[in-house]
């Protein structure tokens, strides 16, 4: 498997329901959110994905949420609140078309809220994969 990659950085905050102390309050994350693109093969000009698209795709993906709150604009109905893992799979979500279209395979993002502490996703960008 061929794999390319990139990153972005930003803030914004949410809660964590029935915590104590500061997250259990509105309070931000400065996240870091990697998104890696597989495939099998690489495409006619020796690209597995091109990083400009999926640089692009990642930038107007998280504008929609840079100092915003996440329980307001992404936390799924299901979601007590917007965890890295839930934030990983909405920005897996979003970016799966676009990636899709550069003929990636895979899509895997880390979200990352700390510099150790981090959560993940992971799926085929096909429909029916």
């Amino acid at each position: 498997m061929y794999e390319v990659g990139t990153g972005a950085e930003l803030r914004a905050l949410h809660v964590m329901p029935g915590m104590e102390g500061p997250e259990g309050q509105l309070h931000h994350h400065d996240y870091r959110i990697e998104v890696s693109v597989r495939r099998g093969g690489l495409d006619e000009r020796g690209m597995a994905c091109d990083l400009d698209v999926l640089g692009a795709a990642l930038a107007d993906t998280l504008s929609s949420v840079r100092d915003a709150n996440l329980d307001e604009v992404i936390r799924p109905p299901e979601a007590e609140a917007v965890t890295v893992e839930v934030f990983a799979r909405w920005v897996h979500d979003a970016l799966a078309e676009a990636v899709r279209t550069g003929g990636g395979e895979t899509l895997a993002v880390k979200v990352w809220e700390s510099p150790v502490a981090y959560g993940g996703y992971e799926a085929p960008v096909d429909p029916g994969g």
